[in-house]
């Protein structure tokens, strides 16, 4: 076979590859971590906790809260996973992350992320005012450090981690002058510190043996130790919701049924179907479970109907 045939065979066996800056592009956008991105919808917890959520001034500014905490995230990922390329390639899964793939260069990574936590606290001060823009920037701050050293922190980790969730939680009320009641902060800060501990547990069960290679904390974490605290952390969480359904603060209700202590049920139906996992271990990433455990769905539904209902007094 002549070198030409050789060559017309290859051409037509082997689909051209893709351009160069359109992998980037998808590499980028997959660092960015799209699936992450439904965590930042709690920034609307706050406005809808205070019955202010359905104005069009509201809407507007938690759109941009969401996009402009979603680039902040971007940018963390970027520069996380630009620092941990080559210790994600000794890791089952993260080893086909773009970074370690090397389908988005290093360098390149630090760079957008650097650009990213810039604009994003930038535009926040422009658009919502100077208290999202400090917030934001105390986010970078803590994330940025929970990448290079915080992470092998033991138990401040988990501390750091929490504290994203519920600085998501309060940036909306931030954006709309909204007061953030105290069994709110509660609420919110120990349902994150069980989600949290719920997935590092998890992550010790199946990383059983070689998580040494790929997280050196996680062998110094006991998974013993780790269902404390998500039990623990769960316990406060359901307490700190029932003492807010049960106290009226001085105005009787006058909706057709009490849909605020209604609403634990669902809450500590939520919490107990979620500790399912994490007692098996397979709570490693809370965005799958709420999304694909239809069960949970529906009770995630059915609380937000009652809370709504408890909020607009019907």
């Amino acid at each position: 076979m002549t070198e030409t045939a050789v060559l017309r065979q290859r051409t037509h066996q082997e689909p051209p590859a893709p351009p160069r800056k359109g992998r980037l592009l998808a590499g980028l956008l997959r660092t960015a971590r799209p699936r992450q991105w439904v965590k930042n919808v709690l920034v609307v917890a706050a406005p809808a906790a205070a019955g202010q959520l359905f104005s069009r001034h509201a809407l507007i500014q938690v759109a941009l809260v969401f996009v402009l905490f979603t680039a902040c995230a971007a940018a963390v990922y970027l520069v996380n996973d630009a620092r941990d390329a080559d210790a994600d390639r000794a890791h089952p899964t993260k080893r086909h992350r773009p970074v370690a793939a090397g389908q988005v260069p290093v360098p390149v990574a630090y760079a957008v992320g650097g650009c990213l936590g810039i604009l994003a606290p930038a535009a926040a001060a422009w658009l919502c005012g100077p208290a999202v823009a400090a917030l934001l920037t105390a986010y970078l701050a803590m994330q940025l450090a929970y990448c290079i050293s915080l992470k092998h922190v033991l138990v401040v980790d988990l501390a750091v981690v929490t504290t994203g969730f519920l600085m998501r939680a309060m940036v909306g009320g931030l954006a709309l002058g909204i007061p953030l009641s105290r069994w709110f902060l509660i609420t919110t800060g120990f349902g994150a510190l069980f989600m949290v501990s719920a997935k590092r547990y998890s992550e010790a069960v199946q990383m059983a043996g070689k998580a040494g290679a790929t997280r050196a904390l996680l062998t110094e974490y006991t998974t013993g130790y780790l269902r404390f605290v998500w039990q623990l952390a769960a316990g406060v969480a359901v307490l700190g919701y029932c003492l807010w359904a049960m106290e009226e603060g001085g105005v009787p209700h006058t909706s057709v049924l009490p849909w605020r202590q209604l609403s634990m049920v669902a809450f500590i139906l939520a919490i107990l179907r979620y500790a399912v996992f994490a007692d098996r271990g397979t709570a490693g990433e809370p965005e799958d479970v709420v999304l694909r455990d239809r069960a949970l769905a529906l009770i995630g539904v059915a609380w937000v109907a009652m809370y709504g209902l408890a909020v607009a007094n019907w």
